[in-house]
């Protein structure tokens, strides 16, 4: 992940919103304030930094149609940059911090959830998921007896992964995918390998969580979501979408998708994002995930020792060099020295990328289509590290 961005700009839009929350009208001002802010701080500060450079390339050069960044320094200050257009049709302006599908980063959601449930002593990472979910996990695919709940999250459980196979999105786009329709997806076919013994990113293994979730948190695991993270620090942008909703709720750049790597962009925002499920269902907005890297890794989500598991990593091959994996999270070196920690989510019509410093300093990358080259996606990366790694 390089460097650059430049000042700060402080944002009133939360402290506002804290006074507002028991009048209606109050609450209504509170949040057109909280928008007109965050359009001046956009506009005032689309400058000539290396982050906006680095946006506006990835519209440019590599033909993203629109990109979003939020920065939060690690002072609390925040920055918005946007590049490109919201809308390919109208031309409309990418909405500043505008919400999208954050694809693979509810897996974090979904590790916290459970390393909640291993404070509370309801679940133990060591323990065969075979105990809280029996007889889920037979046959040529992977046996539940001999894998465990930390298998599941680091990704060495060997369970195929359902999403190789997976049809175009285009032709699915409507489907409803309940967990078990991914699960027979993944059971059709062989384990990748034996528990343990290697290291291979499996959306199925994260089905089967949010099945454990479910069982012993006795609700949805959207619900159990909601309330154990969302709700708890405050995420006002960031939600579950409901059974067979297709939509994005709040303001929000278009996503586009298309049949092969460079083909021709057709717009893929309303979709049915039943296949993520606890693998990759939530939409946010850039800043209400950097406030939730903030949060876990200022200790008020986990416990210590649960939040001590989920940074052990090792390493996560096909990744990027450095790149390490451990429960939910990943550890990513940084071009100025360091580390960040985060994950990141690729799903059709946007891809996600950016963390937190050990420094304070958070920062999510947004855009409109999923990259057509490995270029693309380097480039992707290197506007993240560019944002991580300002000191001004």
């Amino acid at each position: 992940m390089s460097v650059a961005a430049a000042p700060a700009a402080a944002v009133g839009g939360l402290d506002r919103a804290k006074v507002a929350r028991d009048n209606p009208a109050d609450e209504l001002r509170a949040e057109l304030d909280e928008m007109r802010d965050e359009v001046t701080d956009a506009k005032r500060y689309r400058g000539d930094d290396a982050l906006q450079k680095q946006l506006n390339a990835l519209v440019k050069k590599h033909r993203f149609p629109g990109a979003l960044a939020t920065v939060e320094d690690g002072e609390g200050r925040t920055r918005y940059y946007t590049a490109g257009v919201g809308d390919l049709k109208t031309k409309a302006e990418v909405p500043v911090d505008g919400q999208v599908r954050i694809a693979s980063n509810t897996k974090s959601f979904t590790a916290v959830t459970v390393l909640q449930l291993v404070g509370e002593g309801k679940v133990e990472l060591d323990e065969p998921i075979e105990t809280y979910l029996p007889k889920l996990l037979r046959g040529k695919s992977g046996d539940g007896r001999k894998i465990t709940v930390r298998q599941l999250l680091q990704h060495t459980s060997g369970l195929p992964n359902y999403t190789r196979w997976m049809p175009n999105i285009l032709d699915v786009r409507n489907k409803y995918s309940s967990p078990q329709d991914l699960l027979k997806t993944a059971f059709a076919h062989k384990a990748s390998f034996a528990p343990g013994t290697k290291w291979e990113y499996s959306n199925t293994g994260y089905i089967v969580l949010g099945l454990l979730i479910e069982k012993v948190d006795g609700r949805p695991v959207g619900e159990a979501i909601t309330d154990r993270i969302i709700e708890r620090i405050g995420l006002r942008h960031t939600y579950w979408p409901g059974k067979r909703v297709k939509t994005i709720r709040e303001r929000h750049p278009k996503g586009y998708a298309s049949r092969k790597p460079g083909g021709r962009l057709v717009d893929i925002t309303h979709l049915d994002p039943s296949w993520g499920g606890a693998a990759g269902q939530l939409i946010a907005t850039p800043s209400d995930l950097n406030r939730f890297w903030l949060a876990l890794m200022d200790g008020k989500l986990l416990k210590p020792a649960q939040l001590s598991a989920m940074k052990k990593t090792m390493k996560a091959p096909g990744f990027p060099a450095g790149w390490e994996y451990g429960l939910g999270l990943m550890k990513m070196p940084l071009s100025c020295g360091g580390t960040a920690w985060g994950h990141g989510g690729d799903i059709d019509g946007y891809e996600t990328r950016g963390g937190v410093t050990d420094r304070g300093r958070a920062a999510t990358i947004a855009v409109t289509t999923l990259p057509a080259t490995e270029r693309a996606a380097m480039s992707v990366i290197k506007a993240a590290d560019t944002a991580l790694c300002a000191e001004r």
